[in-house]
């Protein structure tokens, strides 16, 4: 952000590029989502393996997540408006390249080039944003609309996806970013300006590389022994995961600029704000993933039917995110903070009379997106507010950008770990003709009675999945009501200004 810009009201064409810029907010935000109906329709065209298939869902975020905070510093150096044209044309041809991929191999590297791309978006796009709203008051509010259009793109994934595959091919939920670059890329040269910051320090490449090798080391090894059983060389990439993370902690306490900032964690609001970030996107990605994967296969539903379940829940998030930030000021973060997880979990333990019976489940289900969503919106809203007003102002732009890669990696997580448990335990209680139920559903003369335990099998995955994010959910909940004093740092309004300053300054979080 520059400084010494002179306050002034936006003109027109500050919202014109607002609008521009919501546009590759939304795809980055839908295309976490948007297969969470549609992989029935991709794990019948292009017959993936158990792993395959976990790793097409969740590449996109940890390559994302990974590389949030790489990209930020890269984009203060080179220039915030240059690095966001790059990441959405490639966003754009890694989008093409995932439609048209002949076997899940290439879908996977598409989606995980997709991710990289997508990496570079938010932070750029915030500091853009924050070039074309110099007047204090005016950027907070356009931030707000920015973090609910990534709330908003994220909860209408689904019901993209599904009307999507109601009327054409699976590639079809990657085509429909094309129109959304291509304007993009048109426009974004007339509506905004570049952004350059002085950043003391540059990216340090070995972290970059540790952390990202680290994370996708270790989901392998859980993901590949929850599948098909511990190997050696499963526990040999485990244990080079491991390594590598820890390698990466320690290097970050000894660089004098680290791309995390680990000290900030021993803030207790702090590391509540961000386990919030976290915790409530494993639990959605995972529980949104499963329980479309029962609306299709064990309910025998259309796809554009179980796409019509998915708008109250994604309506009652987008609206809880909307208004959130008002009844913050009434109750106060710390309220809010608690009653995010209790609702989160309430609402995923409404999964749980879910049952193999294909003639019941729908009320449950819109029941489970109605609750859950009220928790999952209060969480976009006040997370990364709740960050960076519990550390010092000079701390705020780290902080953000935590809370940001904290979203981020939590969606990938929640289909890494929580679908991989559920995978064990279909590999574990099923038929064991196949790695999955959709799998096994296609073996040509398939008994009844194996139709029924493979079902069975599969809902005791969502079952034990839903239990056990709302379990935790229930823990960070108790947590929170220890930790965060009824006043303190992180639960007033202190942090607004900081919050504006870090997204226009550094590589800050959306939510």
């Amino acid at each position: 952000m520059n400084d010494q810009c002179v306050s002034r009201p936006p003109g027109l064409r500050a919202w014109l590029g607002l609008l521009a810029t919501l546009g590759p907010v939304l795809l980055v935000a839908m295309d976490g989502s948007v297969l969470f109906l549609a992989m029935p329709k991709v794990t019948e065209a292009l017959s993936p393996s158990a792993d395959q298939a976990l790793w097409i869902l969740d590449v996109y975020g940890f390559a994302v997540g990974s590389l949030l905070v790489a990209f930020g510093g890269i984009g203060d150096r080179y220039g915030r408006l240059r690095l966001l044209m790059i990441g959405v044309a490639v966003f754009g041809v890694a989008s093409a390249g995932a439609a048209l991929a002949p076997g899940p191999e290439l879908l996977i590297a598409f989606r995980a080039l997709m991710g990289v791309a997508g990496a570079t978006l938010l932070p750029s796009a915030l500091a853009v944003l924050s070039e074309l709203f110099t007047d204090r008051r005016r950027r907070a509010r356009a931030i707000g609309i920015f973090a609910a259009a990534f709330a908003a793109g994220f909860a209408i994934g689904p019901f993209v996806g599904g009307q999507l595959l109601s009327r054409f091919w699976w590639g079809s939920v990657f085509l429909i970013n094309l129109p959304v670059v291509l304007l993009f890329l048109v426009l974004a040269p007339f509506l905004l300006r570049e952004v350059r910051t002085v950043r003391a320090g540059r990216v340090d490449a070995l972290s970059v590389l540790l952390s990202a090798a680290g994370l996708l080391l270790t989901i392998y090894a859980i993901k590949h022994a929850a599948a098909e059983g511990p190997t050696a060389a499963t526990a040999a990439a485990g244990v080079a995961g491991v390594v590598g993370l820890g390698w990466f902690a320690r290097r970050q306490r000894r660089l004098e600029h680290p791309l995390i900032d680990f000290s900030l964690f021993h803030d207790r609001v702090f590391t509540v704000a961000i386990i919030t970030g976290l915790l409530p996107l494993a639990a959605w990605s995972a529980t949104a993933y499963l329980a479309g994967v029962h609306l299709q296969s064990v309910q025998g539903l259309p796809v554009l039917d179980a796409a019509l379940l998915t708008i109250p829940g994604a309506a009652v998030l987008t609206v809880t995110c909307v208004v959130t930030p008002a009844l913050v000021g009434r109750i106060g973060r710390r309220a809010a903070l608690i009653t995010c997880h209790f609702c989160v979990a309430a609402g995923l333990l409404l999964l749980l009379p879910l049952s193999a019976d294909a003639s019941a489940g729908t009320g449950w289900y819109i029941a489970s997106t109605i609750v859950a969503g009220l928790g999952y919106g209060v969480s976009f809203s006040v997370v990364a507010d709740t960050a960076v007003s519990a550390v010092p102002p000079e701390r705020a732009g780290s902080a953000a950008a935590l809370a940001e890669t904290g979203n981020e990696i939590g969606n990938a997580l929640g289909i890494a770990l929580l679908g991989s448990l559920a995978t064990l335990l279909f590999r574990l209680q099923g038929p064991d003709l196949a790695d999955t139920l959709n799998e096994t559903l296609r073996i040509p003369g398939l008994a009844p009675e194996a139709i029924g335990d493979a079902k069975a099998a599969f809902v005791t995955g969502l079952h034990v999945v839903a239990a056990t994010a709302g379990a935790l959910h229930i823990a960070l909940g108790v947590l929170a009501l220890r930790w965060i004093p009824k006043s303190s740092p992180g639960t007033g309004d202190a942090g607004e200004e900081h919050l504006v300053e870090a997204t226009g300054g550094e590589s800050g979080g959306v939510r």
